[in-house]
């Protein structure tokens, strides 16, 4: 009778049905348990299903709307209007026909129609309230077609423009041009200056009547249209498009159906790309979309995948808690004739089976989600998302919710398979769970393989899918340190000497059956989620706000000409503002590397310079020193020796494109080549409101090279912003002014659309944490019941008792908010610090807004779910006990 192995075999034959029936019969009086514990999964599967639901859906509805993102089914653009005599021969090889002249140009005769578009920014003004801002200025052209109909841009997917019949008003006058000018003006841009449909707007000096307002532009985000509003134009005055004046010439193809527009692409492709001459396609644009919220869904569904490993440490909190109780049951199946597996067994199966109802109910909860996650993410999409149930999002749902749950469930059931039939005759008994399991780390293994291998699936990249798990664990490692070390700090310096009400309060947290760890590692977690995103949104601000800050400049303007110089300087001076920048800028493109370009060594790829460098355009300057946003990394500033031109080339851009010191570069500036030699590299800070550029000429070279300047100054406050715009408007229409103060604006705009979709999810994350709170009160509520009898009966009060439960789970809210505080904070450091490379203060008033919130609400589940405590009376308890 006293070895711990003492059993009888009283028990029929076991087999997979007597497992379950046990299972079942076992839960009879644990089913509220059982899914309190498990309902912890639910949000996170939620969750889950809801963002990879919302992929699927948002995946296919790129998918049928493709040709709707660009608009034609073929776009060329240059910077070079000479180069559009360049489309027509290479369409004529592609598809050979009979050619005819349409406007001067060689078109050929083939089943296609085409429309010209001319873009460039722009200060636009609005006579009505003398409102000024920069624009991006847009004329398309009546479309050129050999379909026998006039059609033009965008030729699939439609403008919702508002009135419905200004489209055709404007259309008609591509054809006539009558008087007045008529202008289509996003909607964006009307908001911000109040006007309306039939005020004006004035673009170079020419006022156009606005016909309607742009709500949508096909494959154009609402986010788009804020950060660059656009004005579409008949026609553009001459005086805006001077030389050196940066505009973008598209033009927009569509074909017959059934056309191979990737079959002509891989034909005439490389002769464009030679020709610096870019193309996109319905299948690029498509994969470039797609790719992009596709990238969008995965962070979204790592960060869902938080809120489920929330619900997991819930899991296995709870079920260890629940294994407690169930030793004394399990030690008489023992003595019955079970055997440790067996009993093991039994609970996972009770485990597995809750875990698959929680994730069939968090499933059915994120296929409603996904429905309103269109309206959260639409400023952000450039479709409209077709809604429906995903199947295999579902699917996955299910299986990661009983995965999860089970493989969370292993470490504290793991401890059944060593209980000892002894107990159920000595309670005294411990022997058998004293030892170590050495299942417990294959265990562990199993857990970390699969985040690893979750975070991998998301994201394709294992570098990045271990960094994320390595940071995950950190995080949590952290703050269960940081549990552990409240416990012992409270158990070491225990305030004998306090009140009553504040030692129960404060032994509550070490005592058996106490929730600080979880809690603080749940609900710290969450907290630490939402501090960060306040903390890196105000982090992002505080870079421009850095930059606009003392005397930098905050008001840049560009695109003036050599002749114009002298009359914008004096319109600042006017103004009295001072003249802090002025730089020339020329324009370039790479001819060769040391004498190689990307049609050379093509078999030696360590050799052949990348592909991009030689089909983007430069924009450099000249000077001889650096400037205060610069630092100097190797070799000198630019200079000029023997006849020779060294440049100082930016130190990341010249890593990407393999160089070293002393490598020859050749330039082509406007026809007439320029050799080059790498004298220096530097580091550049970009956030700087200043004139950063990649490759930096030394003086006496580029002068008499076609250029234009930018200027920089400071201006006192809005009115005088202005007023100054509204000068280079009526005087000097081509240049353009960027003001800080409404980048900025906009800047916060945007981080305000990303930050709440971020705390959208993070929010889960929050609500997890609360359940596993409430979980972890109603499972230990029994052993509550019995303090509360043992402090009614020495006398407490039932005021005493809410106090107690007030101030403990006050404390463990406050101490759980501070924990994910101060793991964020220094997160948001180590971003500021290594990332960003600024100084760093972190906002007070957002940490303090989430620490009583977290508290309030930890109180107030804490309470609620406590009440049955405040309200029994010990006699109720004592004759449940009996």
């Amino acid at each position: 009778m006293d070895s711990p192995h003492f059993q009888t075999n009283l028990l029929p034959r076991p087999d997979a049905g007597w497992l379950f029936r046990m299972a079942w019969r076992d839960s009879r009086r644990s089913r509220q348990r059982l899914l309190l514990f498990m309902s912890a999964i639910v949000l996170g599967i939620a969750a889950l299903v809801a963002i990879n639901s919302f992929g699927d859906n948002l995946a296919q509805s790129i998918d049928d709307q493709a040709r709707e993102l660009l608009g034609a089914d073929l776009v060329l653009s240059t910077n070079d209007p000479k180069k559009e005599k360049l489309f027509y021969p290479l369409l004529k090889k592609v598809t050979p026909t009979t050619s005819q002249t349409i406007n001067g140009l060689n078109v050929v005769d083939s089943p296609y129609e085409y429309t010209n578009e001319i873009s460039f920014a722009s200060m636009v003004s609005f006579p009505k309230n003398q409102g000024v801002r920069l624009a991006q200025v847009k004329n398309l052209t009546l479309g050129v077609s050999n379909f026998g109909s006039q059609n033009s841009y965008p030729y699939y997917g439609e403008w919702q423009i508002v009135p419905q019949s200004a489209e055709k008003l404007w259309r008609d006058q591509l054809q006539k041009r009558p008087k007045p000018y008529y202008a289509l003006v996003d909607d964006a841009l009307m908001v911000q200056f109040g006007a309306q449909v039939g005020d004006s707007v004035q673009v170079g000096g020419v006022s156009y009547k606005i016909i309607g307002r742009v709500l949508k532009t096909p494959g154009q985000s609402t986010v788009t249209t804020t950060v660059a509003p656009t004005v579409f134009l008949p026609f553009v005055a001459e005086d805006l498009l001077q030389r050196g004046s940066r505009v973008s010439y598209k033009y927009y193809f569509r074909f017959t159906d059934g056309t191979d527009v990737e079959k002509i692409i891989k034909q005439v492709g490389p002769k464009l790309e030679k020709e610096g001459i870019n193309y996109d396609t319905v299948a690029g644009r498509k994969k470039q979309t797609g790719r992009a919220f596709g990238d969008l869904t995965k962070f979204l569904s790592l960060v869902a995948f938080v809120a489920l490993l929330l619900g997991c440490v819930g899991v296995a909190s709870a079920v260890q808690l629940y294994v407690k109780e169930k030793i004394a049951s399990v030690a008489i199946l023992r003595t019955l004739g079970a055997s440790g597996r067996q009993a093991f067994l039994i609970y996972l199966i009770q485990t597995a089976i809750m875990g698959f109802l929680g994730a069939a109910i968090g499933a059915l909860v994120g296929s409603a989600i996904q429905l309103i996650l269109p309206r959260i993410f639409s400023n952000f999409l450039p479709v409209t998302v077709e809604t429906s149930l995903s199947f295999p999002a579902i699917l996955g749902g299910l299986g990661t919710g009983l995965l999860i749950s089970v493989l969370f469930s292993l470490l504290p059931l793991l401890a059944i398979r060593n209980v000892s039939p002894l107990r159920a005759i000595r309670n005294s008994y411990e022997d058998d769970l004293s030892g170590r399991d050495p299942l417990r780390w294959l265990v562990y293994l199993l857990v970390i393989a699969f985040m690893v291998g979750f975070a991998y699936l998301q994201t394709q990249n294992l570098m990045l899918a271990i960094g994320f798990t390595g940071g995950l664990l950190l995080a949590f490692g952290i703050l269960t340190a940081l549990g552990l070390g409240l416990i012992w700090l409270v158990r070491r310096f225990f305030p004998a000497s306090w009140s009553y009400v504040w030692r129960q309060s404060l032994a509550n947290l070490y005592r058996p059956n106490n929730q600080t760890l979880i809690l603080v590692t749940s609900i710290g977690l969450g907290a630490f989620l939402i501090a960060t995103l306040y903390l890196t949104q105000g982090l992002l601000l505080g870079q421009v706000e850095l930059s606009a800050s003392g005397k930098q400049p905050n008001m840049v303007l560009f695109d003036i000409q050599n002749e114009q110089l002298g009359g914008v300087k004096k319109l600042v001076a006017e103004q009295k503002l001072p003249v802090l920048q002025q730089v020339p800028v020329v324009t370039m493109r790479l001819s060769d590397i040391n004498g190689k370009t990307d049609h050379v060594n093509r078999n030696d790829t360590t050799a052949r310079p990348p592909k991009w460098a030689f089909t983007r355009e430069y924009r450099v300057t000249y000077r001889d020193t650096l400037i205060s946003s610069e630092k100097l990394v190797s070799g000198k500033a630019p200079y000029q020796a023997d006849g020779a031109v060294y440049i100082s080339v930016e130190k990341p851009f010249f890593d990407r494109m393999h160089l070293k010191l002393g490598d020859t570069l050749n330039f082509n500036v406007q026809g007439a080549p320029i050799q080059t030699i790498v004298g220096g590299t530097r580091d550049v800070e970009w956030n700087r409101v200043q004139t950063n550029f990649l490759v930096v000429f030394p003086s006496g070279v580029l002068e008499q090279a076609p250029q234009f300047h930018v200027l920089m100054t400071r201006v006192p406050n809005n009115q005088v912003s202005a007023q100054l715009q509204r000068g280079l408007v009526s005087q000097f229409p081509n240049v353009s002014a960027i003001d800080l103060g409404l980048i900025l604006k906009t800047v916060d705009e945007i981080l305000g659309q990303i930050s709440f979709v971020i705390q959208f999810m993070a929010l889960f994350s929050i609500l997890t944490g609360l359940l596993v709170l409430a979980s972890s009160v109603v499972i230990s509520k029994f052993q509550r019941l019995r303090e509360s009898v043992l402090l009614r009966t020495l006398g407490a009060s039932r005021e005493q008792i809410l106090s107690i439960t007030v101030l403990e789970y006050g404390l463990l809210g406050l101490l759980a908010a501070l924990s994910g505080i101060v793991l964020s904070i220094a997160g948001t450091w180590g971003l500021a610090q290594f990332v960003f490379e600024v100084p760093y203060k972190p906002a007070v008033l957002p940490l303090v807004v989430v620490a009583s919130l977290v508290t309030v609400m930890t109180i107030l589940i804490g309470v609620f779910n406590s009440r049955e405590v405040l309200s029994r009376p010990p006699l109720d308890v004592l004759r449940a006990e009996v």
